[in-house]
């Protein structure tokens, strides 16, 4: 490592690593939400997830599904799951997240840049964050150059909000929306 900066890579997600896979998600959004809101907080009680594993499989199994692992110095220590149109030249990055004890490290934003270079064609990247992400919200903002477009609520909602969360619609289910506008002198 030169530079202090971390030597990370991505690679893709075997089969064998799915359930390891799906439980550092879990861990890494209970982590946030627990720094948020504390240990007492519902959504992290009794084994209740912060993120499902329906939606992390939701994500992975979609049609145009790329799903990594963030590599630092040979360790896991994170992922994300990309879905890639490239008729549209659209790419949504569904999860991203990155194990707590390696936080503040650089590895988040490495490991984006590493997805737009692999990804030149993508004009236009999308994500979401839950609104009480504070640190999410920082990191697509002011670290990868997102910006916020949308604030889904009770009162406004995406058009493919899951039927389970329409019908039962609470205050943990609103998210800020970002997209990110690519151009050659981003490259």
């Amino acid at each position: 490592m030169s530079d202090n900066k971390p030597d990370i890579s991505l690679a893709r997600l075997q089969e064998n690593d799915r359930e390891q896979f799906i439980l550092d998600n879990q861990r890494a959004f209970k982590y946030g939400a627990q720094e948020e809101f504390g240990m007492r907080d519902d959504r992290t009680e009794e084994g209740e997830e912060v993120i499902s594993r329906k939606t992390i499989e939701r994500s992975m199994n979609g049609e145009h599904a790329e799903t990594y692992r963030i590599v630092r110095d040979g360790n896991v220590v994170g992922g994300l799951i990309l879905q890639i149109d490239h008729q549209q030249a659209k790419g949504d990055l569904e999860i991203l997240f990155v194990n707590p004890e390696a936080h503040s490290k650089g590895i988040g934003q490495a490991a984006w840049k590493i997805v737009e270079a692999m990804h030149p064609e993508i004009r236009v990247w999308e994500t979401m964050t839950p609104y009480f992400e504070k640190r999410n919200i920082h990191f697509y903002v002011n670290r990868l150059g997102f910006h916020i477009v949308e604030f889904w609520n009770k009162y406004h909602h995406g058009p493919a909000v899951p039927e389970d969360i329409e019908e039962n619609w609470s205050e943990d289910d609103e998210m800020f929306v970002f997209r990110k506008y690519m151009d050659s002198s981003n490259k």
